[in-house]
């Protein structure tokens, strides 16, 4: 699934291990995200997205979704 954490987290300057701790996850699992290798639960993009004082559909792409 595809999103904007990366650019996000360079829009705000954070690591991927500050945003791992303000949500609760490792920095692999970021790592993971932005990689496209992991699918975030709906509790870890809503965490995601509240960080960023953002929807979930803001962070996060649900188009190819549709498509399966």
């Amino acid at each position: 699934m595809k999103t904007r954490i990366q650019e996000l987290r360079k829009l705000h300057r954070i690591s991927q291990e500050e945003l791992g701790l303000a949500v609760g996850v490792t920095r692999q699992t970021i790592t993971s995200l932005e990689g496209e290798k992991y699918t975030a639960s709906l509790v870890l993009a809503y965490k995601i997205a509240q960080y960023f004082s953002l929807s979930i559909e803001e962070v996060f792409d649900f188009s190819q979704l549709e498509e399966m």
